[in-house]
């Protein structure tokens, strides 16, 4: 008789890298930011700095008769929790996962503030200046104001739109080895538009070519580290700059 074939096989713990990929890790890593932002909204009031992807978001909303104010933060988590469902993952997440992933996120914040400044230099143009000026109360509402960004946009332009652009792509027959290629690309143009709407920013070649490739550098996060760290590496991105 062979008795390794009725020893049942130890199972291999999952690792950081694909535990923090998961929906269910992602709801529960951008849950506090989600909760700041909009608790920053409502405590700021009329002072409140939105974001643009969350607005657009609520002005389709409402378009279709679903404009209830708490809707798009409870679709936002239910989302991702209805995504882990899908996957038959495990419900259980060690709490260590979520200090690596802060900590991942600050340094792939730090990275692209790296290709920003490499830009700079290659092109000759000065990245965007730290305002180190802000009174408290400013400084509070932008701060809060990414939060929205890091969540909204990664929201609207990697979970909907780039997922909706595959979908485009492949009943049209695109070949499977450009889909998510053509999908990142288009994407990442829109997301480097949807800066100039409303005209509140001019459109420049530097502005547009570096966010262009942040919308790049935020979609393969998407692809291959989840929808949380790419939100808290667009949040943490956006303070990074902005704030310090």
């Amino acid at each position: 008789m062979d008795v390794a074939n009725h020893i049942d096989p130890v199972p291999v713990p999952e690792s950081y890298w694909s535990i923090s990929r998961q929906p269910l890790t992602s709801l529960i890593f951008i849950s506090p930011l989600l909760l700041v932002y909009e608790a920053g909204l409502i405590v700021l009031g009329p002072h409140a700095v939105r974001n643009g992807a969350e607005a657009w978001l609520r002005y389709l909303l409402d378009a279709i008769g679903f404009g209830q104010y708490f809707l798009l933060p409870a679709l936002t988590l239910s989302a991702l929790l209805g995504w882990h469902h899908t996957t038959h993952q495990p419900w259980r997440i060690p709490r260590g996962v979520f200090w690596g992933m802060a900590v991942e996120s600050v340094l792939l914040a730090a990275c692209l503030r790296g290709i920003l400044q490499l830009q700079g230099l290659l092109l000759q143009v000065n990245g965007p200046a730290v305002d180190s000026s802000h009174p408290l109360i400013q400084f509070v509402k932008t701060g809060i104001s990414y939060l929205g960004a890091g969540i909204y946009e990664e929201l609207l332009f990697r979970m909907l739109l780039l997922s909706l652009a595959v979908w485009a792509l492949r009943w049209l027959r695109v070949p499977h080895a450009v889909q998510w290629l053509l999908a990142v690309l288009v994407t990442s143009l829109l997301f480097s538009a949807a800066h100039y709407v409303g005209g509140r920013e001019a459109i420049a070649w530097f502005s547009f070519s570096f966010r262009f490739i942040a919308g790049v550098f935020f979609a393969t996060l998407y692809l291959y580290r989840g929808f949380g760290i790419a939100a808290g590496a667009h949040a943490g991105y956006d303070i990074l700059v902005g704030l310090m």
